[in-house]
């Protein structure tokens, strides 16, 4: 029986963070969903399917609301369970943290301000023959984006010197690839953390620091 309580002990309280944090994990459902979907769709059909949805300059030009909104809800690796893993660990945190509102604003303002600076810095590029014309319609869906905003928010969450250790952590994971690889996805996860970062003002008021010296101290009693 103490078996049995302790499932259901475990049941209840995953049921309680899931709930803590409708936003996450109504949009990793939505994900879940669309997965699925591109899973039964052939390859020469799913690539066609998603540049559709795809943020790229061409989409951008002619329907920029709609696939802004369209490209966070695929996943083009096709791989959704490294998601619900990376949601849980970060967004479902912010979440809880910020209240679902704050949390939407961070995601929003990190997935369309990334996506408009790293897009216009391709197109730059391609006017100066940097990179090919058929960039225009490069394919770029997916919510990395926004998971990169609330990465860099995050860091208000942990008390100092924690934090700054996290933050160096954050910026040399998302500046490394920036500074060898210097395409416009990198550039746009980078510009995402910025963006996390610069949404301070939202976290006043959402309560006391986590601080790990604490919580280490907690447990050894």
């Amino acid at each position: 029986m103490s078996g049995v309580s302790a499932v259901r002990r475990a049941g209840r309280a995953v049921r309680a963070y899931v709930r803590s944090a409708p936003g996450t994990y109504g949009w990793l459902l939505i994900l879940f969903v669309t997965t699925v979907a591109l899973h039964r769709m052939s390859p020469d059909f799913e690539e066609d399917f998603l540049r559709q949805r795809s943020t790229n300059i061409h989409e951008l030009s002619d329907n920029p609301v709609r696939v802004l909104f369209a490209s966070a809800m695929w996943i083009a690796s096709g791989l959704w369970l490294p998601y619900a893993a990376l949601f849980t660990v970060f967004h479902a945190q912010a979440e809880r943290w910020l209240g679902t509102l704050r949390w939407l604003v961070v995601c929003v303002a990190a997935h369309v301000l990334a996506t408009l600076i790293s897009e216009g810095a391709l197109l730059w590029a391609i006017q100066r023959r940097v990179a090919p014309e058929s960039a225009v319609n490069t394919l770029d869906v997916g919510v990395s984006y926004a998971l990169s905003g609330v990465v860099g928010v995050l860091a208000y969450r942990i008390a100092p010197p924690w934090r700054y250790a996290y933050l160096a952590a954050v910026l040399v994971f998302y500046g490394v690839p920036l500074v060898t690889g210097r395409t416009f996805t990198d550039l746009g996860h980078f510009t995402a953390v910025l963006i996390g970062l610069a949404c301070y003002p939202l976290v006043r008021g959402c309560g006391k620091a986590w601080n790990p010296k604490e919580t280490l101290a907690a447990l050894r009693h």
